[in-house]
């Protein structure tokens, strides 16, 4: 498998997991900056290196009444303020070429969106900035088609590449999580991410936004953890219950410190043993 590195981070071929983390969405500079230094105190205490993440814009809301974040340019403004000041790399959702564009020299990772993971401009746009690109495997797609999306990135010459696994549609309003794909992923030769809170989201389960079941975070996380993932993704708010996005399923940073050091010891244990 390779290797890739972000900034002084090393990620796959064996290394210990690294933490992805931060809201949903930007809902004002303070509060953002308040929870990053947090993570960031967080991952030092438990000596697991943080990439830390946020949403400018959320673009594939349910409702037109949902709240999207604060656009663009107070988005890159405030990302840019937080990797300056803690020194982390900042991963964040691209939509389009254009945003490709004005956040290439910001944005440590970009990440391209489950429900835009086939899209062929936007994805080589990507990866023609050379920067790292996490491409969050689209709901509707099976562990191995995602190869097609590496292939793509691929011709570019980046290969700082990895995939996010983060649940597959099950019926109606509901995802499920089938553990055999991240080997299946990892066998493509690049590393794989598991995102834990995404896959407890329940799609338009709540009308007019989506629902969650953030109680099964911790469950997966182990799961996840114990097939060897090379990233782990999670969404972190204060306050989870009146977040402005996707509340339901995000975590508190208490329950993130206890997630994150049993992880932390079954990853030892996983990867010391060779089990992968």
């Amino acid at each position: 498998m390779r290797e890739i590195k972000i900034n002084n981070i090393r990620i796959g071929n064996g290394q210990p997991f690294v933490l992805i983390a931060g809201p949903c969405v930007i809902e004002s500079e303070v509060s953002c900056r308040k929870l990053a230094h947090k993570l960031k105190s967080i991952s030092e205490e438990i000596k697991i290196p943080l990439i830390f993440k946020a949403s400018y814009d959320k673009a594939n809301r349910s409702s037109i009444k949902s709240f999207r974040g604060p656009g663009i340019r107070s988005g890159k403004k405030i990302l840019s303020r937080i990797k300056k000041e803690l020194g982390v790399p900042i991963l964040s959702d691209v939509h389009s070429i254009d945003d490709v564009k004005f956040f290439e020299d910001t944005l440590d990772v970009l990440q391209i969106p489950a429900f835009l993971c086939r899209q062929t401009d936007l994805v080589l746009a990507a990866a023609k900035t050379k920067r790292a690109v996490n491409i969050k495997k689209g709901q509707f797609l099976a562990p191995w088609d995602v190869r097609n999306v590496i292939d793509k990135i691929a011709t570019t010459g980046n290969h700082n590449i990895m995939i996010t696994e983060r649940g597959t549609v099950f019926g109606y309003n509901n995802l499920v999580v089938d553990f055999k794909g991240v080997p299946l992923m990892r066998q493509f030769g690049y590393p794989v991410c598991f995102d834990a809170t995404h896959s407890v989201q329940l799609p338009g389960g709540a009308g007019t936004t989506s629902g969650g079941q953030r109680e099964f975070v911790g469950h997966l996380v182990r799961a996840g953890v114990a097939t060897g993932i090379d990233a782990l993704f999670l969404e972190v708010h204060e306050t989870p219950d009146r977040a402005l996005s996707d509340g339901p399923n995000m975590i508190t940073p208490d329950e993130l410190i206890c997630i994150l050091k049993n992880a932390k010891i079954l990853d030892d244990a996983v990867k010391s043993n060779s089990m992968i």
